[in-house]
């Protein structure tokens, strides 16, 4: 009897395991890419994808990937996969993914029409995972996508950073004088004391 209580157990705990890691896998496009269920798929044409998060009441947000990238792989595995962060990003942000080696069309904010790797390398961007987090109008001044981003996220963090940026940004943050830094650092206690 004792024997069929552990192998039942041990049986449940495989489950739980086979669960917890089947919850966390995350889709794979053909483009070797991960795909969100709250990724938005565009024209890329950037003046309009700020105008139509505006409209659903959101923020846009471009996040640039690569192929086989192990840093995006454990934003998407560890971070986007919780129900929390997921659910919160897809409630008030538009993500465009971008591919920085792909060939899809990207219309810049100034009008230029480029691939996406001609636009990621005309951003400067340099590692991925890399999150531009777009203003909530387009900008009039013939700015591109990284001269015009309010906040510029280059690399992979945990779920709290994570949560904190969006939150900043959502919040307008980048328009106060408390730097994101300061903000997260106060998040932080802030949690850490249960408030």
């Amino acid at each position: 009897m004792l024997r069929w209580k552990t192998l039942r157990a041990a049986a449940l705990a495989l489950a739980a395991l086979a669960a917890a890691g089947a919850a966390r896998a995350v889709e794979i496009g053909e483009d070797g890419l991960h795909k969100q269920p709250w990724f938005s798929y565009t024209f890329k044409d950037l003046r309009e994808d700020i105008q139509t998060a505006r409209e659903q009441g959101k923020r846009l947000v471009l996040f640039i990937e690569q192929r086989g990238c192990i840093y995006c792989k454990k934003m998407h595995e560890e971070v986007y996969s919780d129900p929390e962060i997921a659910d919160f990003i897809a409630r008030n942000f538009m993500v465009v993914q971008i591919n920085m080696f792909g060939d899809e069309e990207v219309t810049d904010l100034d009008g230029a029409t480029l691939t996406e790797k001609e636009a990621v390398r005309r951003w400067g961007v340099l590692f991925t995972p890399t999150a531009l987090f777009m203003p909530d109008t387009p900008p009039e001044d013939g700015r591109n996508a990284a001269q015009a981003a309010v906040a510029t996220v280059p690399g992979a963090f945990g779920k709290g950073t994570t949560r904190d940026m969006y939150q900043w940004v959502l919040d307008k943050g980048y328009e106060g004088d408390e730097p994101f830094q300061r903000y997260h650092a106060r998040m932080i206690e802030a949690r850490r004391k249960g408030q």
